[in-house]
């Protein structure tokens, strides 16, 4: 990569992302200043094109006007930092909210930087911890003239041009897409498309994963099942005796398959090294972008059972489902006395 315009930027949170970020850019032929509260992985990090910070005023004096700032911060503590940060900026600074914040926070946020004549870009970063070597893809909302600024920035962050083909149906020549970012539009846009590519996420990886279970299973006619009130039989069990190396569908799977993705690619290479993934114990977390793609889906009357889905298969995964179990079990013990089964 070769940066057309070297630029300077400041960025706060030096985690699984914002340590890649960093270093992209100063591959790149960009400066950093950096800040994070954990002062040794600020010592860690430097290196040449890479300046220290001890606080977020230090970082911000060690900026040049006008000042680009990325924070890359978990949604709830990014208000705080943004609030303690916006008492050292000045008008043209500009301020960009890389990680996974509320589009509507967004909106509220820009307004308020702009009284004081501070700028506000929301940019959703999708890439994971293997960024740093494949870039990432960039969903930007923001100000037509403030972004275009920041292009060296996006563009040396970005995966750029690939081996990839180019779609057949796209007519278009111009444009970032194909480089892996997009202006998405005003303020809040880039969350917002961000916010959804996560909820898309989810239900793509529901149904990897319930796919495999399946094959995984498909030995269940082998087994010795109870014959009782309480168990429902197994119809034609022979037709459920297959052995299927679940490892080696997930590889198959990868090459030419109409599902073949990184998901199912990093799939594949989890089984690999685990095929029982004995290591996991099966509790997902999520981390609001989902619920905010139904929030979004319901007040525009659109339909999304595979997302409603694969969120309440996270509820489930943490044992948010057990009351609700236990007065299903109730229930039929009430009407019709069933006993509850130990397994």
């Amino acid at each position: 990569m070769t940066s057309e315009r070297p630029m300077q930027m400041g960025m706060v949170g030096l985690g699984r992302m914002g340590a890649n970020l960093v270093h992209r850019l100063v591959r790149d032929g960009h400066n950093c200043v950096v800040y994070d509260v954990n002062a040794e992985v600020v010592k860690q990090i430097t290196s040449a094109g890479i300046v220290a910070a001890s606080s977020l005023e230090d970082l911000v004096a060690k900026l040049d006007t006008p000042r680009a700032l990325w924070l890359m911060l978990p949604a709830a503590i990014t208000q705080e930092a943004l609030d303690e940060v916006a008492r050292y900026l000045t008008p043209g600074d500009v301020v960009i909210d890389g990680g996974n914040s509320y589009y509507q926070d967004d909106i509220v946020r820009a307004a308020q930087l702009a009284t004081g004549g501070v700028h506000y870009v929301d940019c959703g970063t999708s890439g994971g911890v293997w960024g740093l070597e494949r870039g990432y893809s960039l969903m930007i909302g923001g100000e037509d003239d403030v972004v275009a600024r920041l292009d060296p920035i996006f563009r040396s962050i970005a995966p750029g041009p690939d081996r990839r083909s180019p779609t057949p149906g796209r007519s278009r020549s111009e444009g970032t897409a194909p480089e892996g970012y997009l202006h998405c539009g005003p303020n809040g846009a880039g969350h917002f498309v961000k916010m959804v590519h996560n909820g898309v996420e989810y239900g793509m990886m529901a149904a990897i994963a319930e796919g495999l279970s399946i094959i995984k299973h498909a030995n269940v006619g082998r087994e010795q099942v109870e014959s009782d009130a309480e168990t429902t039989p197994l119809r034609d069990p022979q037709f459920y005796s297959f052995d299927i190396d679940v490892a080696e569908v997930a590889e198959v799977w990868r090459h030419g398959s109409v599902v073949s993705s990184w998901l199912v690619d990093l799939t594949a290479d989890a089984l690999a090294r685990s095929p029982e993934l004995s290591e996991f114990k099966g509790r997902v977390s999520d981390s609001g972008e989902g619920r905010w793609t139904l929030e979004a889906a319901i007040n525009e009357s659109v339909p999304a059972p595979v997302i409603s889905a694969a969120l309440f298969e996270r509820f489930e995964s943490r044992g948010q489902g057990d009351f609700s179990a236990r007065v299903l079990s109730a229930m039929r013990s009430q009407f019709g006395g069933h006993v509850e089964k130990n397994s």
